[in-house]
């Protein structure tokens, strides 16, 4: 299991430039420190199918959709080297937790399916 920082929404994380659309200085931010961390926790990747468990610990009690953290949190998995492509994942669970002010955080169990 790995412990990671709260992910941007998914409105924080794309930015537009010109006719452009890019990942966010937040969004950056948050996936080199899952990098980081992943690196730091003995990440073991996988070229294999997934199942992800994910329990969400936000930063405080207000009302937030779920879903709108996904993205910033399966690239970065992605790009933090658990699994080549997020197309590998066959299932998600998400849960909500209770807050952990200030900053909250998530906790993600990545499990190997059979093919």
């Amino acid at each position: 299991m790995y412990e990671l920082p709260y992910p941007p929404s998914i409105n924080h994380y794309w930015r537009r430039v010109g006719d452009r659309t890019l990942i966010s200085r937040t969004g950056r931010l948050f996936r080199k420190r899952v990098v980081d961390q992943l690196a730091y926790q003995g990440v073991e990747a996988t070229d294999g199918r997934v199942g992800l468990f994910i329990s969400v610990f936000p930063p405080d009690r207000r009302r937030r959709d779920l879903d709108n953290i996904l993205k910033a949190l399966l690239d970065a998995l992605q790009h933090g080297g658990v699994y080549q492509d997020d197309s590998q994942i066959d299932s998600i669970e998400i849960v909500r937790s209770d807050a952990e002010p200030p900053d909250g955080k998530v906790l993600v169990m990545v499990m190997e399916r059979n093919a």
